[in-house]
């Protein structure tokens, strides 16, 4: 817990990671990698912060990118392997992709068969998104096995052999998911794709693997992927996690800039947006955690908290505090690495949060501050 003096190093608002909170989530990647037979790469598309990449390299074994420029940081900062899936390439992309990939996995047959010829100007292994059918995802927004889903081949589609040159497979129907939900997924590619396992010799089981959430069953999970092994040793196994190798591992720090109280409760105007900096909390939806705050009970004042944007919709509610807030105060919301960074605008113009660490030393280190110009270029 941060101490005041220590607060006050850091600007408002920011997203701060905190390196401790880093190393013990890849402390998990790093035992599940040693006792199961999977390797875990970074899913950018989650979380692309490229500063921290040299706190993850020495465990991950490399990064997935879901478009050419994901790939070309991955390439850039990354430095190790770089499996890349899109659900439609575009032409002009695909020629500069190929030398970067590693592995490039496509959506389609059409896609595959447009493609393929590219790929033999580069080393990019080729796979297939399969559509296993199954998800336990609830909110249809995040279900990518939804019916009529446009992601993924199904088992259907294929004929007795798969089309020359594909060599695996990925399947990614998860989302802050379980032990148990991994493998149900495992047991209906198995049920859906069986025939098709001995022509590959890769199997991406993409992201949504929530292992470092306290309750994951990690001792299950490597049984899990044990047992699959031994079913089918030669494939290699590989993960791609986004929200969990960041998973609780840093927090958005704000200000309190207004209070405009209602017979119902108070409107804390803040220096932050929700649809311009937590859009999840909107998309999902989902009430963040903030620190020192709890859920309203009779008696307690009750605290709505509004963006920063002219959105009618940027609020949250309802939250309470031990003391009345005041202008001024800092509120810090918890959790706030992944699928933040990666889907903010700046809409309204509202300012960027900076992006910082807070170090294992206890001292904060600054590592990007947004500017006026950064709003202006994007417009040209």
């Amino acid at each position: 817990m941060l101490t005041e003096a220590q607060l006050n190093q850091i600007p408002s608002p920011c997203y701060v990671m905190e390196a401790a909170k880093l190393a013990h989530n890849l402390s998990i990647f790093e035992r599940v990698q040693n006792e199961a037979p999977v390797e875990v790469m970074l899913a950018l598309k989650g979380f692309a912060l490229f500063h921290s990449f040299p706190l993850m390299r020495s465990v991950l074994a490399g990064a997935s990118a879901s478009s050419l420029w994901e790939a070309q940081l991955a390439a850039e900062e990354f430095g190790k392997e770089v499996h890349v899936y899109a659900p439609a390439y575009r032409a002009q992309d695909l020629p500069a992709i190929v030398p970067l990939a590693t592995h490039i996995t496509f959506n389609s047959l059409t896609q595959y068969e447009r493609f393929a010829p590219l790929l033999a100007q580069g080393q990019a292994k080729a796979g297939l998104r399969i559509n296993p059918e199954y998800s336990p995802v609830q909110t249809a927004l995040y279900n990518p096995c939804v019916p009529g889903s446009r992601l993924g081949v199904r088992a259907k589609q294929l004929g007795e052999k798969l089309p020359p040159g594909i060599t695996g497979f990925l399947s990614h129907n998860l989302c802050e998911s379980d032990s148990f939900a991994l493998e149900k997924t495992l047991s209906q590619i198995e049920q859906l794709f069986g025939p098709w396992l001995e022509q590959i010799h890769w199997l991406n089981l993409g992201g949504g693997h929530l292992m470092t959430r306290q309750d994951y069953q990690v001792d299950h999970a490597i049984q899990v992927l044990q047992a699959f092994n031994q079913r089918h040793p030669h494939l290699r196994l590989i993960l791609e996690p986004g929200s969990a190798i960041v998973w609780e591992t840093g927090f958005l720090v704000s200000t309190v800039e207004d209070l405009i109280p209602t017979p119902d409760f108070t409107h804390v105007m803040l220096d932050v947006s929700f649809t311009a900096h937590m859009p999840d909390c909107l998309e999902m939806p989902y009430q963040p955690r903030i620190r020192g705050s709890h859920l309203p009970q009779t008696g307690d004042l009750c605290y709505r908290l509004g963006g920063s944007s002219c959105l009618a919709g940027d609020f949250l509610g309802d939250y309470a505090f031990a003391q009345p807030l005041q202008i001024g105060d800092r509120l810090i919301f918890e959790d706030m690495m992944h699928y933040t960074l990666v889907k903010t605008t700046m809409f309204n113009g509202v300012p960027h949060p900076a992006i910082g660490l807070w170090q294992i030393d206890n001292t904060f280190k600054l590592w990007r501050e947004f500017t006026y110009q950064d709003y202006r270029s994007r417009m040209g």
